[in-house]
């Protein structure tokens, strides 16, 4: 019996093993584990919206899933992919039960929160790729488990903590990228026994301290990325043993030292050296003249001296060379000798040695280097001779800087041929002759500075050509004639014109009137005379107007006092003989009056500007009066004039003819005129009119506290409270920083810098900045703005939808398109720094009482040095931009650099927004059709069903429900615009300035 018990006891056994290791029951069972893990995973990856990818079918297997793919043999999980999604979901730590994957890449999700210590259980992974993400938190000490990985990419998010020191352990580790983090501390001196390691970067980041010694021992090591950190001290000697060195960035640290003279046979292979914005000293390395395969080279801003070799025509793959910012040169003739060299160099798109010590002749043979060069940095040396004609064969040039050196002679003709010109610098040197009229051959040329020097004759008329000029500045020279007719008025898009110090005669010219962006204007110290023509009234957004020292007469033109955005005002030394206009108190924003030197009288106003003697200059004026004490000016006289005393004599003689009448009607006009005066209150003067030091108590106060009865929004960084100051007469708005937040220090600085220097009708004027304490003692950050009564854009889209009393018209939605182009306009052509705001979206639009559009929220922009092309130190990656998902530009989601481009993309959205009512993010767009296609398929014979249907209310023709034709090609252009803006390639864009065309033509052909 027990042997029988036994037989049958073994054969169930082998029954039930048998029925366990069958391949088809053993796959029933991992099945299960991996899907129910993989289901929690995508719950937690996509925040539970059911329609967002992965579309998992579960009626399929789960190896036949969108992004998971199973090993044949245990039909396991191995690989998880997915990327460019927009799920903002988290990790779960169901992740941790997909035991046998092996690669892991979940770039570019948005996703936040932090990883999961689950993920040490997957001591199979090779491949762990985390990029472009939110997430938070330290690196989790559990994968110290998984040391099979060769891959760790966890760049582009918010990890903070230390470098680990385990990473020791991953022997088989080839890439370790950490950058753009928030990582702090050292590099740990344990990633020497990382002796496979080929790609270490771990640029922008909180690291400090020395570089170690051990990272030489790296044997292998083809990239190394240390820039934008804290790093200080010698560099290491030991980096210098890296002999497989391909990449090699230690830019933007405070590093000392000095270069090895032998860099071709240290690092023979090198494709990149970048050491810019350091301390480095030392004589250029002549030896990298043997480096042939090197692309580019950044040793700028350092302590370099010395001459520049002559051999550097050698490297023939050349791309960048900058060696600004050191102390090349040595003032005489033959220090740019290495420029015949460098000619053979025919892929050299950067050529940048500005500010330096180079002196000798320009050479002729400057027309020999390849059309790919599109900037040429010059500036700040000693350079003499002649402007060779020869550059006129640079025809690829954009950006050509010559400034601040000592060029003689007259401008060449040949300056003409460089067609493709955006900014063209010739300031500060002793160029003379006449300004060439090739230059009206620039037509794309947005900014031209030719001031301090000794030019001679009339200003060109065929400026008129160059419609894309956008700053003119041609001061401190010696032209003479009229400012010509015909002219300006064709440069529409102009922000600043400075002619002053010259010898220009005549009168200004009526045709600034269509000078509708104009901020900028100084006319001072010229010959000029007339009347300040009633033309300028038109130009609305001026900021700074210089009139002084001319012959001009006449009256203060009331005019002046339209201009609501003035801040300077200069008419002194000229021939003015009227009262001051009293509502010049009005202009609240205006910080600077000088009237000095003129034939002004009577009473010196007390408000606004004239509260503060330190911003008002009326010296020389000799029958003014009144004013507050500080003018030291005589009081006004009670006694009246010999003309009011007639005056009084036939009133006397009318009132004793008709005194009764007269009395009844006096006593009345006192009465009507006391109850006037009553109601208008005199003008507070403006924030910007008195010292900027609002307390947190002031904005505490302003806002009840911080009350949410005040709230109006709240954003990324803060919240956005309404409030009203003391000795301010407009509401305020006071965007309190939410410091806890990453970035939003970040934000507060850069905000404050980018508003702080901006000037434009159509961007959100800041007022103060504030960085104090609380009562709590604790940090306080708030920018305060002008209130803005109609809310934002987003708002009138979307929380109105479907009231007829709220919904903007079609006109409305194309002027404030045009409202948002001209300041895109302005900011992606300033004088030094190009502003791309990057967070281009409806909510930061913002609309006053007469619904003109003002750009805000400036939190994410970037500053970039040059209109034109700039150098790969000035590009901003976009990586650091995180912006708003929906208006997000793709090349920013690949890691392009941040452009003005980017910009466009967003507005385009923004277009097809307002016409469609619909946001990028709305459910009807999937994967495959998004706002910008579905827009595209339907233009132009099915326009009508993608508009918001409001839009088509008041053109319906006799009840029948047709659309007029004129209005549906608006529609249609209006979409075309949006969609061009929007397209997928940065260069297949529109241009801003087309768009500005394009929609003023759109509101010429409204009803």
């Amino acid at each position: 019996m027990r042997i029988l018990m036994s037989c049958f006891l073994f054969f169930a056994i082998q029954v039930l093993v048998y029925y366990m290791l069958s391949p088809t029951n053993a796959l029933s069972l991992t099945s299960y584990t991996d899907k129910l893990s993989l289901l929690a995973l995508k719950e937690k990856l996509t925040n539970g919206v059911p329609d967002s990818l992965p579309s998992w079918n579960e009626s399929q297997h789960f190896c036949d899933w969108q992004g998971v793919t199973c090993g044949h043999r245990h039909m396991r999980v191995t690989v998880l992919h997915f990327e460019n999604q927009t799920w903002g979901g988290t990790l779960g730590p169901s992740l941790g039960n997909l035991t046998f994957l092996r690669i892991l890449k979940l770039q570019n999700l948005a996703l936040h929160g932090e990883i999961p210590a689950q993920i040490g259980r997957l001591k199979r992974l090779q491949i762990l790729n985390l990029r472009n993400n939110k997430l938070q938190g330290e690196i989790p000490k559990e994968l110290t488990n998984c040391t099979n990985i060769n891959v760790f990419d966890l760049r582009e998010n918010h990890l903070k903590g230390r470098v680990p020191t385990w990473f020791r352990s991953m022997k088989q580790l080839i890439t370790l990228a950490l950058e753009k983090n928030n990582l702090v501390g050292t590099i740990p001196s344990s990633l020497q026994n990382v002796s496979s390691l080929q790609w270490l970067a771990l640029t922008e980041n909180h690291l400090e301290g020395t570089i170690p010694y051990s990272i030489g021992k790296l044997s292998s090591l083809k990239l190394l990325y240390l820039a934008l950190n804290n790093f200080s001290g010698e560099i290491p000697h030991s980096l210098y043993n890296l002999s497989n060195i391909l990449y090699f960035d230690l830019g933007e640290n405070d590093l000392f030292g000095s270069l090895p003279s032998n860099l071709n046979l240290i690092f023979p292979n090198l494709v990149e050296f970048l050491v810019g914005d350091n301390h480095i000293t030392g004589n250029f390395p002549t030896s990298i003249s043997n480096l042939t395969d090197l692309e580019r080279i950044d040793i700028g801003e350092n302590s370099f001296n010395g001459p520049i070799p002559n051999t550097l025509g050698r490297l023939n793959k050349l791309e960048i060379f900058s060696i600004g910012y050191n102390n090349f040169g040595s003032g005489r003739a033959h220090d740019l000798d290495f420029l015949s060299s460098l000619s053979n160099c025919t892929k050299l798109s950067i050529l940048d040695f500005q500010v330096n010590r180079f002196g000798g002749e320009f050479p002729d043979l400057i027309g020999n280097f390849s059309t790919n060069l599109i900037r040429l940095v010059m500036q700040v040396n000693q350079i003499y001779g002649v402007i060779p004609k020869r550059i006129g064969q640079l025809t690829g040039l954009t950006y050509l800087n010559l400034a601040n050196n000592l060029f003689e002679g007259t401008i060449p003709d040949s300056i003409g041929n460089l067609t493709n010109l955006i900014r063209l610098s010739l300031q500060e040197n002793q160029l003379s002759g006449n300004i060439p009229t090739s230059i009206g051959n620039l037509a794309v040329l947005s900014e031209f500075y030719l001031a301090d020097n000794k030019l001679e004759g009339r200003i060109p008329f065929t400026l008129r050509y160059c419609t894309q000029m956008q700053k003119l500045d041609i001061c401190d020279n010696k032209l003479s004639g009229e400012i010509p007719n015909q002219t300006f008025g064709y440069l529409e898009g102009l922000i600043n014109l400075f002619l002053y110090n010259n010898s220009l005669t005549g009168l200004i010219p009526s045709e600034f009137s269509n000078l509708k962006h104009l901020s900028q204007l100084y006319l001072h110290s010229n010959k000029l005379s007339g009347e300040i023509p009633n033309a300028l009234a038109s130009c609305l957004s001026l900021t700074d107007l210089g009139l002084g020292r001319n012959f001009l007469h006449g009256s203060i033109p009331l005019f002046l006092t339209s201009l609501k955005s003035l801040e300077v005002l200069d008419i002194s030394y000229n021939n003015f003989s009227s009262t001051i206009p009293f509502q010049l108190e009005n202009l609240t924003f205006l910080n600077y009056l000088d009237l000095s030197f003129n034939n002004l009288y009577g009473e010196v106003p007390k408000e606004g500007v004239f509260s503060n003697a330190t911003t008002v200059s009326l010296i020389g004026n000799k029958n003014l009066c009144g004013g507050i004490s500080e003018l030291k000016l005589p009081p006004c006289l009670k006694t009246p004039s010999k003309k009011q005393k007639r005056s009084q004599k036939k009133k006397l003689i009318i009132v004793s003819v008709f005194s009764g009448i007269l009395i009844s009607f006096i006593a009345f006009m006192i009465v009507h005129f006391l109850t006037r005066k009553s109601k208008k209150l005199p003008s507070s003067p403006s924030l910007l009119n008195r010292p900027l030091r609002v307390t947190y108590g002031e904005l505490h106060e302003a806002t009840n506290g911080f009350s949410s009865a005040n709230l109006v929004g709240t954003g990324s960084f803060g919240s956005v409270y309404k409030g009203s100051l003391l000795n301010f007469e407009r509401p305020i708005a006071v965007k309190v920083l939410n410091l806890e937040t990453r970035g939003a220090v970040k934000s507060f600085v850069a905000e404050c810098k980018a508003l702080g220097k901006m000037k434009h009708r159509n961007l959100v004027k800041i007022l103060t900045c504030c960085s104090s304490v609380d009562y709590n003692g604790e940090d306080f950050k708030a920018i305060v703005f002008e209130f803005m009564s109609n809310g934002s854009l987003e708002k009138l889209l979307h929380d109105n939808e479907g009231s007829e009393n709220h919904s903007l018209s079609l006109l409305q939605r194309v002027d404030i398109a045009l409202d948002v182009a001209h300041a895109l306009d302005y900011l992606h052509h300033d004088e030094d720094q190009v502003v791309v705001h990057c967070d281009i979206k409806p909510s930061n639009v913002l609309l006053d009482e007469d619904i003109v559009a003002h750009l805000g929220d400036f939190g994410l922009a970037r500053l970039i040095h040059g209109a034109a092309e700039h150098s790969s130190k000035d590009q901003v990656s976009s990586s650091t931009i995180k912006g708003t998902i929906g208006y997000l530009p793709p090349e920013y989601g690949a890691g392009g650099p941040v452009s003005s481009q980017g910009d466009i993309y967003s507005y385009g959205i923004l277009l097809l927004e307002m016409l469609t009512g619909k946001r990028p993010i709305d459910n009807m767009f999937c994967e495959n059709v998004s706002l910008h296609q579905f827009c595209k398929m339907k233009i132009p014979e099915q326009i009508l069903e993608v508009v918001d249907q409001r839009l088509l209310e008041p053109f319906v023709e006799d009840q029948t429900g047709i659309v007029e034709n004129k209005v549906r090609k608006c529609l249609v252009m209006f979409t075309q615009i949006g969609v061009a803006c929007s397209e997928e390639f940065p260069n297949q864009r529109m241009l801003i300035k087309d768009v500005i065309v394009r929609l003023n033509e759109i509101k010429s052909r409204l009803p």
